[in-house]
């Protein structure tokens, strides 16, 4: 499986058969130029969509014709099966900002968990209704969803494998979160690389939770 972290909260996943699946495709030059990660390239056949704001639901500028994945419950796509879980964009269930889901999915054996607009901590029936983790990807820069402090309390709580970093300030987001330095500050399982793809194997991945940085491809 590869996946590539195009910007903001979307990665394109491709498994070892082809499958390409891109999670919470934002809008290029979207919020007046704020957001100015460029248009992802490839033909997508799935799409997982979080929730409906412009930087998580641009289903429309993708190429090809995705399978649209949104909503609570599990559903079964191109014979991949995917489980929401229904979680809040706030503290204040969902009245500052909505609803957001958090959706587990398995590709070649590597269970994926992408969080979404998580903005809040987890309680002990979410992180079970989660369950095993091989590969996170978790918002980390606060203001619109959990800030570093928390998601690193909800990484230790779901105890991943490996965690990729997602939805920070970058030069290509001009949103008032923070960068990824806050996450990752006095953490030594980091690891910063030169890349925005990397290939997991079920067999490659860390025997302990291991934070790996990407730069967006995008």
């Amino acid at each position: 499986m590869k996946i590539k972290w195009c910007g903001h909260s979307a990665f394109l996943i491709t498994s070892s058969s082809g499958i390409k699946i891109v999670t919470d495709p934002y809008e290029p030059g979207g919020y007046d130029g704020a957001l100015s990660y460029g248009s992802i390239p490839d033909e997508i056949d799935i799409a997982v969509v979080s929730h409906d704001h412009p930087d998580h639901n641009y289903v429309q500028g993708l190429k090809g014709k995705p399978k649209v994945v949104k909503g609570s419950g599990t559903q079964e796509v191109s014979g991949v099966e995917f489980k929401g879980i229904s979680t809040y964009h706030d503290t204040s269930q969902g009245k500052e900002r909505g609803e957001s889901t958090i959706f587990c999915f398995t590709i070649d054996n590597i269970i994926l968990c992408h969080l979404g607009d998580l903005g809040h901590s987890l309680s002990s029936n979410e992180v079970s209704e989660i369950g095993k983790v091989d590969l996170l990807m978790i918002p980390v820069g606060g203001f619109y969803t959990i800030d570093a402090k928390v998601a690193s309390e909800v990484m230790d709580s779901i105890k991943p494998l490996l965690v990729i970093p997602m939805h920070f300030k970058t030069e290509k987001c001009e949103f008032p979160i923070t960068t990824v330095d806050d996450f990752v500050s006095g953490k030594t399982n980091v690891k910063k690389l030169d890349a925005s793809e990397i290939e997991i194997t079920k067999d490659n991945l860390p025997t302990s939770t291991e934070i790996q940085v990407l730069k967006f491809a995008m």
